[in-house]
């Protein structure tokens, strides 16, 4: 099933009709940043004013009910490290010290906020609906790789005692197959790293491969035993009016994310 798209003012974030806690893949659209970054940027380092970035995370806070001073938001450099955050890091990376490297969080403490971002590769949002724990995770093509999704599980798995079984993931907008254009490298580590399986979703076009990552990181949730999966349809290469794509850009422009909330049980 696709993900809603849902209009709330000038925002547009989309939503998976899977997770019941406030979540939301964010759009462009909807914020107060300006010039190459408009207008809902909530990157802290693309070059946006720190009063625009604030200002972005309140709106998005006010619409999908989490204040900006409880979230919690990765350092991300492509790798597969998964940080267990709790009320003690409240406000990180917005409001206190950034993390060291991290590119997927988990919680099981209401109120906190993960915030994970992207600009072509792919976002999920992960829910236990049995612990209330959650989890967010970016993944480029290295981080589906090294098997971040499955990773994310695990650590919820672990700390919190979720049961895979159990979780609801979401796969938000990314750069789909119709655009991401590879040398060999990048499915020979997918072979390598995911299985044969993976074929099925490496298209190749003469001496390069058109990869689908979203499917990619659902065939790797499917072995890490989590089967309720929604998944987006959009491109954000192609979808110039609703997404950043670093791609089409060169690195100019904003980025958005992924956001959900932990809640109360």
């Amino acid at each position: 099933m696709a993900l809603v798209l849902v209009q709330d003012g000038a925002l547009q974030y989309y939503r998976a009709e899977n997770i019941p806690v406030s979540h939301g893949f964010t759009t462009r659209l909807g914020g107060v940043s300006t010039g190459i970054l408009r207008s809902m940027n909530i990157g802290t380092h693309r070059g946006d004013s720190r009063e625009n970035v604030l200002k972005n995370y309140e709106i998005l806070g006010a619409a999908l009910g989490f204040d900006p001073r409880n979230a919690v938001l990765t350092h991300q450099t492509h790798t597969d490290i998964v940080k267990v955050v709790d009320g003690s890091h409240r406000g990180v990376g917005l409001y206190g010290p950034e993390f060291s490297d991290c590119d997927a969080l988990v919680t099981a403490t209401p109120g906190l906020a993960l915030v994970v971002f992207t600009a072509d590769c792919t976002p999920i949002l992960l829910y236990d609906p049995v612990t209330g724990a959650v989890g967010a995770a970016h993944a480029g093509w290295r981080g589906t790789a090294a098997r971040i999704a499955e990773k994310t599980v695990k650590a919820m798995e672990v700390h919190f005692g979720s049961r895979p079984e159990d979780i609801r993931a979401a796969i938000g907008p990314n750069i789909g197959p119709c655009c991401f254009e590879t040398d060999a490298d990048v499915p020979q580590a997918l072979l390598e790293k995911v299985g044969r399986e993976v074929e099925l979703f490496l298209h190749p076009r003469g001496n390069k491969f058109y990869p689908d990552l979203k499917s990619v990181n659902a065939l790797i949730l499917r072995q890490a035993r989590v089967q309720n999966i929604q998944i987006s349809c959009e491109c954000t290469l192609c979808r110039e009016d609703l997404f950043w794509s670093h791609r089409r850009t060169g690195g100019n422009r904003g980025s958005q994310g992924a956001v959900i909330v932990c809640e109360e049980m």
